[in-house]
């Protein structure tokens, strides 16, 4: 496997799964914290993980898998994939990473009020932030604000208008 560049990723538990892509040219590294599978949506994709405590030998090592392919990968795993192009094929592999915690769809009350109520919850903690910033820069300019009531101006202010 060639390792232009490498990305190891630990899935969150309040990822989505599906839509992942990898493209030509790179690696991935995922570690399931719990048993996982890897379903090919698109392209072809070589697989190999290896040292696992419990899994036959046979089942561990070097995987190709293609479009509708899937595999599952034991919990504690390091599972290192990479996209296998034909020379001058740019387009990516796409795949589904599902562990137990990802597996269930969310719910439509989770979909279209949860997720919504997250995104405000969000923008309104960053409005406060702002707000927060913007009342501190005003009060270091509070000592221009008070100019001329007793405080003595320098030569360059005194010339403004």
């Amino acid at each position: 496997m060639s390792t232009d560049r490498v990305v190891s990723l630990s899935v969150p538990a309040h990822a989505r799964a599906g839509q992942w892509r990898l493209h030509p040219g790179h690696a991935m590294t995922l570690r399931p914290q719990k048993t996982a599978q890897l379903r090919v949506r698109h392209g072809r994709v070589w697989v190999t993980y290896a040292g696992i405590e419990g899994v036959a030998p046979e089942a561990a090592g070097d995987h190709f898998l293609g479009v509708g392919d899937v595999l599952t990968v034991p919990a504690g795993a390091r599972l290192v994939m990479e996209p296998l192009a034909t020379p001058g094929d740019a387009s990516p592999v796409c795949f589904d990473w599902h562990d137990s915690a990802l597996s269930a769809a969310p719910g439509r009350f989770a979909r279209e009020v949860g997720a919504p109520a997250r995104d405000l919850a969000a923008a309104l903690g960053q409005s406060v932030q702002a707000l927060a910033r913007l009342l501190r820069g005003l009060a270091g300019y509070g000592d221009v604000l008070v100019a001329g009531r007793g405080r003595v101006l320098s030569p360059l202010e005194s010339l403004r208008p």
